[in-house]
């Protein structure tokens, strides 16, 4: 076994990796040029100096593979002097939501990497997201704009479950939520809200009919699972994220192609499905786990008809495919 040789593996995760990190430098060389907060810039200006010294790095990678580059994003793809769509604090709730993405992205390719340059490559992104993730936070806490998870009494004693009733009762008066049943829905919760104040202003600027459409069937999803969790919520008389529906403008012109915003919302719906199937994998009550199988279904259908779409715009990249081990010549 040649250990130095490239698994499929370790292909997929760079090649992903590449596509995902030239949107991000589109997005944030559009956000430099329209945000006024010069903490939120600061924040910026750090993501994209690391998003361009991780292109080059798998730019390298790639030639050192004889690989070709994928296309991902260019400059054609930002509208540097569109005016601004989001307000100076959306794109500071945004920073803060996709430095977590990125952590967990940067994670799974790391613990799926077997070469040592691959792993000390996502080793150190995976620390440069949480370098984002603690600048984003440490800004949202100092203007009063964090939203920390529901608060819960410390026990008096440890207890155990002593009925199956805790898990499984479906029907009738249910049992208060557990702190992880609330971390999970909370921590969705300020997802779904980031996610669905990003497709509602895409969808006010997209200039494709179709990718409207698109835009607006996945509002209708994403509305109906904030409306389900949150009255989950409420009725534990717990809190919910507040909305950044009033974070969006009333600019009509689109700082991105078509093409780059409707990858980013299929992204996202992508990404929630895998957040919601953690939460019903930890979850202890039935209900909140239908709940959540429910809403993976509905994400999975706008994820069809999202690789639609791309495909129909020729916009699809197509991933490394297998060796044909059947080819005779």
């Amino acid at each position: 076994m040649d250990i130095n040789r490239i698994s499929s593996q370790e292909i997929t995760n760079l090649w992903a990796h590449y596509i995902r990190e030239t949107m991000a430098v589109c997005v944030s060389k559009y956000v430099l040029n329209c945000v006024e907060d010069p903490e939120i810039k600061t924040i910026y200006d750090f993501a994209l100096k690391l998003s361009n010294q991780h292109i080059q790095i798998l730019e390298s990678l790639f030639k050192q593979e004889d690989f070709p580059i994928p296309n991902g994003f260019t400059d054609e793809d930002v509208h540097l002097n569109a005016p601004p769509l989001f307000t100076d604090n959306f794109w500071l709730t945004y920073m803060y939501g996709m430095s977590m993405h990125g952590s967990s992205l940067y994670s799974l390719s790391f613990n799926t990497s077997s070469r040592k340059d691959l792993r000390e490559f996502y080793y150190r992104c995976v620390n440069d997201s949480m370098d984002v993730y603690n600048m984003s936070i440490e800004i949202l806490i100092s203007k009063g704009l964090y939203e920390k998870a529901p608060y819960f009494s410390s026990p008096k004693k440890v207890k155990y479950i002593k009925s199956l009733s805790y898990v499984a009762n479906v029907f009738g008066n249910q049992r208060p939520l557990n702190t992880v049943e609330s971390g999970n829905i909370f921590f969705n919760l300020k997802k779904s809200t980031l996610q669905k104040g990003l497709t509602l202003g895409f969808s006010k600027v997209c200039q494709s009919n179709d990718i409207r459409r698109f835009m607006e069937n996945g509002l209708k999803v994403i509305t109906k699972h904030i409306g389900i969790f949150s009255s989950i919520l409420t009725e534990n008389d717990l809190h919910i994220p507040k909305s950044l529906d009033l974070e969006i403008t009333d600019s009509t012109i689109a700082p991105f192609s078509d093409k780059l915003m409707l990858f980013h919302v299929g992204t996202l719906f992508n990404m929630a499905i895998t957040y919601y199937t953690y939460a019903a994998i930890t979850s202890m009550r039935a209900d909140l786990i239908v709940h959540c199988e429910t809403a993976i279904s509905r994400d999975f259908k706008i994820l069809a008809q999202f690789t639609n779409l791309m495909i129909k715009n020729q916009w699809l990249e197509e991933p490394p495919i297998a060796d044909d081990r059947m080819k005779t010549e």
